[in-house]
């Protein structure tokens, strides 16, 4: 393994401990004991386990029941949607009744990744991807869990379907991908922002400017590891334990102390999600 292939190394600990609010454990390499293991090793105590298809969602729910500091959240990612189905076809609807089922567990905290990616999927599965969303904003609402939204190039899309429905109390953009404009509006609706390792990447200035101007107690932090690994270890595998990294940059970004910042995302991940504080 070249050194550009190999996992970063540990980052210095952090004082306050703090959640990854979105992970998926079951696309990374190694055990979840592994995993869980390097990330406390480092303040990072709780993760979000999350699923994008029935396979995984199932698997989110089985290992958040296994493990105190693992929570699941459970749902057909929108570009698994389609894939499944057309809006109208009993295949989608009898997957998105697995997900309903799931979504009631007592360890399953949020429902997604939902929402829309105009990116991989183009005009012909819209249809599915919306029902699918409205399903998904129904379901968090009715059992209600935190909704963990996936938006890629369809911010307005997002923002009117959710109007629509009616969001859930808790909504959760799952790595924040708008700029300024966008942020305002979402904290204006009470949106909690979730960044990832992408906000430490050099063009990604409209990013930080969004980061800037979100309401603190609306910020949340996440690897979506094993991607979006933060600079300077772009391209190599990402995971939980490498929250720090990305944390200490959003510290800069906002001008406040490392800890200020740390104490304030455990805050909130925890309201999010709806549990008890981070341990440690």
């Amino acid at each position: 393994m070249s050194a550009k292939q190999a996992p970063p190394p540990l980052p210095e600990p952090l004082r306050v401990a703090v959640a990854d609010a979105h992970t998926h454990l079951d696309m990374q390499d190694g055990t979840v004991e592994e995993a869980l293991e390097k990330a406390a090793a480092v303040g990072v105590t709780t993760v979000v386990q999350v699923g994008c298809d029935l396979k995984g969602s199932r698997w989110a729910a089985e290992t958040a029941g296994a493990y105190e500091n693992v929570h699941a959240a459970v749902a057909l990612h929108p570009n698994e949607a389609p894939r499944i189905g057309d809006a109208s076809s009993d295949a989608l609807d009898d997957a998105l009744a697995e997900i309903d089922r799931l979504a009631a567990l007592p360890q399953v905290l949020g429902v997604g990744e939902t929402g829309l990616d105009h990116f991989r999927t183009g005009p012909e599965g819209v249809a599915a991807q919306e029902h699918s969303f409205r399903a998904h904003i129904e379901m968090a609402k009715r059992h209600g869990k935190a909704l963990v939204i996936h938006d890629r190039d369809a911010h307005a899309d997002v923002l009117r379907i959710l109007t629509e429905e009616g969001a859930p109390e808790r909504t959760i953009f799952h790595c924040y991908s708008g700029d300024v404009e966008m942020a305002e509006k979402c904290a204006a609706a009470g949106y909690y922002m979730s960044f990832a390792g992408n906000v430490t990447f050099k063009n990604a200035q409209p990013l930080r400017d969004a980061l800037t101007i979100a309401p603190l107690e609306l910020v949340l932090v996440e690897t979506d590891a094993p991607f979006l690994t933060p600079a300077p270890f772009r391209g190599r595998p990402n995971a939980p334990y490498l929250i720090p990294v990305t944390l200490r940059a959003m510290a800069e970004v906002r001008g406040i102390d490392e800890d200020t910042m740390a104490r304030a995302l455990a805050d909130n991940t925890a309201r999010a999600f709806g549990y008890g504080a981070p341990v440690g």
